[in-house]
């Protein structure tokens, strides 16, 4: 007969077991005591970890739109860390709410995350896309205050119905990118919304980029335009249907204001790069033309483009080759045109201006040089196959504004013909000036972006050439603005032909 068990005997028999679990929970109580939930960490050097830098709502709304996005607020420490406040900086104009852990509101304070855990925060944004006066992208950010520490996380949404190109490649050494145009591919941008880009927007080798008249292209802080090596852009625009670049804030006091975007960088390929009747604004470089190997013999052809309230240098050239006519480089902090280790230049009836007043400037509007220089600072000599400029103005607020920084070690072949120029040259005794001004004011409209003359007594009016004209590559017998040019005495100097406003 089989004995009955006891619960004693039960306890006897297993003994040894619970002494070995009683082991196992001792060291776990062990490893759980190195991390003390009930300490605040204190550490200045401890800080809070995201998910993500940035939380962007990157659809697309056709109506008023509201979406919510995630964002983990991770606790990697060994103690628990307090967190003395968490706050929309816009506050309570901010378009963004936000939920911690199921409770909503536009700020928090005094949260703790335990040792090795988390929080999760809702953001919600709500826009009317369809609203004009919203600006193509609306940003705020999440402020976290902790151990006497700031972190942000940026909060982007857009605000109107556009293409959004968002950058999507991350390589070190370059600026974040999303290719628009890949190898053999052509992409057309047609003119129903306006285009935001976030990043840089690249054409790639055998890529064509055809933009049609009308486009507005709007960049993001630091963004830009990048036609690769290979790649070919034609920008299409109309004198009443101009295609415009510029920055993605709309508001009126970021109208003129420069360095809101980087740049447009186009280098060589096997077809012409063309920009016509193109308004470009408000960048830190306006167009940059370099080869990045070696120059294959494309041209970049401006005609009736703007490039203005720039914060660097308006046209930025490096051995390349530009045919530019009724164009205007205006109101630049550094040059409205540096036309860089030689090259071969073609301007006519366009006008180099900058009267800058964001800070002092110390280079001239218009810029030649013909040489690089080493690493010991010995001159590279480059050909300056030629740089003509024909009823051109070129002028500025300094007293000299024409720079000429040429070697003899290399061809530099210049002429300019019928100009007006801000010079303490003497252009009456030096042959490479023909029939010039000196000096004269022209009488600008304003010192912005109409860079037009604004009255009769102003020097440029009929003092042009029509030979400028006859042996133009590009039809320039009308104006930037579609005047002609042949109605009266002769052409006026610059982009602009003179007429009463």
């Amino acid at each position: 007969m089989k004995e009955n068990c006891t619960f004693a005997d039960a306890m006897k028999k297993n003994t040894h077991t619970y002494i070995f679990i009683a082991a196992i929970f001792a060291a776990i109580l062990s490893v759980v005591s190195c991390t003390k939930p009930g300490i605040i960490d204190s550490d200045p050097d401890h800080m809070l970890e995201f998910s993500n830098d940035t939380v962007i709502f990157d659809t697309v709304f056709t109506t008023i739109g509201s979406t919510t996005k995630q964002l983990m607020i991770y606790n990697r420490h060994e103690n628990t860390m307090s967190i003395d406040e968490i706050m929309l900086a816009g506050g309570e104009t901010s378009p963004y709410r936000i939920n911690l852990d199921g409770v909503a509101g536009t700020g928090f304070s005094d949260i703790e995350i335990p040792p090795g855990d988390s929080l999760f925060m809702f953001v919600r944004v709500t826009l009317d896309p369809s609203n004009q006066n919203n600006p193509l992208i609306i940003e705020d950010s999440l402020m976290f205050f902790t151990n006497g520490n700031e972190q942000k996380v940026k909060l982007v949404s857009w605000g109107q119905d556009a293409h959004y190109i968002l950058a999507d490649r991350f390589v070190a050494g370059l600026p974040p990118y999303k290719i628009i145009a890949a190898e053999n591919e052509y992409t057309r941008w047609q003119n129903d919304k306006p285009y935001v880009i976030y990043g840089y927007a690249v054409v790639d080798s055998a890529g064509i980029l055809e933009v049609d008249p009308g486009v507005r292209i709007h960049f993001h802080s630091g963004g830009g335009l990048w036609v690769y090596t290979g790649g070919t852009i034609a920008v299409n625009g109309t004198i009443d249907e101009p295609v415009t670049f510029r920055g993605d804030r709309l508001e009126e006091a970021y109208d003129n204001l420069p360095g809101q975007w980087d740049r447009i960088i186009i280098n060589e390929g096997p077809a012409d790069n063309v920009f016509n009747n193109v308004i470009i604004k408000n960048a830190f470089i306006g167009i940059q033309a370099e080869p990045l190997r070696e120059y294959t013999g494309n041209t970049l052809i401006l005609n009736n483009v703007k490039i203005l309230n720039i914060n660097g240098m308006g046209l930025y050239t490096k051995a390349y080759r530009v045919r530019a006519a009724n164009s205007v480089f205006g109101n630049c902090g550094a040059y409205s045109a540096a036309l860089t280790l030689g090259g071969d230049y073609d301007f006519r009836h366009c006008t180099f201006a900058t009267f800058y007043g964001y800070n002092s400037r110390s280079t001239p509007a218009l810029f030649l040089n013909n040489y690089a220089v080493d690493t010991d600072d010995n001159p590279i000599p480059v050909d300056l196959i030629n740089a003509y400029f024909g009823n051109c103005v070129i002028y500025g607020n300094a007293d000299e504004e024409l720079g000429l920084d040429l070697t003899e070690l290399a061809q530099s072949e210049y002429q300019f013909e019928n100009c007006l120029i801000k010079t303490e040259r003497n252009l009456e005794i030096e042959d490479r000036f023909d029939l010039c001004i000196a000096n004269e004011n022209p009488y600008f409209a304003d010192s912005t972006q109409n860079f037009y003359p604004d009255s009769t007594l102003s020097s440029v009016i009929d003092a042009g050439s029509v030979q400028v004209i006859n042996t133009s590559e590009l039809n320039i017998t009308n104006d930037i603005e579609g005047f002609s040019r042949t109605g009266d005495e002769g052409p006026d100097i610059g982009a602009y032909e003179f007429k009463e406003r």
